[in-house]
């Protein structure tokens, strides 16, 4: 199936609400505007997330409104032990008043409360993320402190709709790859990351969702062969015919790929076995790669069954090959990196 790259500019929504043009893009071409936005409030759901991981330990910040609820969250996941951590701050009724930017690559996020302090700036040619929270595991609190920057030369941005809901739609930007300095403490615990091994990613997303939905996304960032190379997989985020968010990152520059499925083994009962290799192929045979689990971050949010997030967040390591836009095949061997089931109803 082809895929439609966009390459004009302007506003996302049409005056009734809709999307201009569905597809994707390697920058963000159009401007998100509230504004624009014909459906209610409470629907809109924006968020920026960010993961920091080296070898040792990844470190996950989440900053969203979601309409009727907002969520401030934060993970550190011990990659070695294994073990997790995740604590969430809800918010109630922000109608998008929590302050997120219209746009990925301006605007900043300063917020707190009584118990979470959230800053993500832009400084210079990269970001500076200051993020504390009380009582995150136990009586310790968490403070995390993290400059990202050596933004890669392209990203993955996906404009799309749900068949639906014509007043629907997701934009979204994955920037994958950025060089990562500075740490994170809880309680007397400090992790370092020091720049020579830890990346960082954002997930950067806006939109009207409908109120149920399943989506798969993953994602790994890590050095081969002096290369620092990436990827971002995923499927289930509305009508995706006009193009997939499947890409291959070669030391910033990207490779598209199409359609794939995450393979994830199931028992006879149809229940997912989340800790068991999957296996990931797309369509077109570009990509084929075995993901080894080491550690499943679930998690479970469900407020009066309204508002439901079951999340299985699993981390591991990822074996095979990727062909890419020149037909050279790249070997990937060991790439740190999570792939993800998630349920929603929101």
């Amino acid at each position: 199936m082809s895929e439609h790259l966009i390459t004009g500019s302007g506003p996302l929504l049409n005056e009734e609400g809709s999307l201009c043009e569905p597809g994707y893009a390697l920058r963000p071409p159009f401007v998100y505007d509230h504004d624009q936005i014909a459906a209610p409030a409470w629907r809109v759901k924006d968020w920026d997330y960010y993961l920091v991981s080296d070898s040792s330990y990844a470190l996950a910040l989440t900053f969203s409104d979601l309409g009727y609820i907002g969520l401030v969250s934060a993970a550190v996941i011990d990659l070695a032990a294994p073990a997790h951590t995740t604590t969430s701050e809800l918010v109630l009724l922000p109608m998008g008043k929590m302050g997120l930017p219209a746009s990925s690559e301006t605007g900043d996020i300063e917020w707190s409360n009584r118990r979470c302090t959230v800053s993500f700036r832009h400084v210079g040619g990269g970001r500076r993320l200051t993020f504390t929270m009380k009582q995150f595991k136990g009586e310790d609190d968490l403070e995390a402190e993290l400059l990202l920057d050596e933004e890669p030369q392209d990203s993955m941005v996906i404009v799309t709709p749900w068949a639906e809901n014509p007043q629907a739609f997701y934009y979204n930007r994955k920037i994958i790859g950025m060089r990562a300095r500075g740490g994170f403490r809880v309680g007397d615990f400090f992790h370092e990351f020091d720049g020579s091994e830890a990346l960082g990613l954002l997930d950067w997303g806006r939109g009207v969702w409908t109120y149920d939905n399943t989506w798969y996304w993953g994602s790994a960032m890590g050095w081969q062969e002096n290369r620092v190379i990436g990827f971002n997989i995923g499927y289930g985020f509305g009508d995706t015919s006009a193009a997939s968010e499947n890409i291959m990152f070669v030391d910033g520059v990207g490779h598209k790929l199409g359609r794939l499925t995450f393979g994830i083994p199931q028992d006879e009962e149809g229940s997912y076995l989340y800790m068991k290799p999957w296996h990931i192929v797309d369509d077109e045979g570009r990509l084929d790669l075995t993901f080894t689990p080491t550690i499943d971050r679930s998690d479970l949010i469900d407020v009066l069954h309204l508002v439901v997030s079951d999340q299985h967040q699993v981390f591991g390591t990822f074996d095979g090959s990727a062909v890419l836009d020149d037909g050279s095949i790249l070997a990937i061997d060991g790439l740190r990196g999570f792939a993800e089931r998630v349920h929603n109803r929101y």
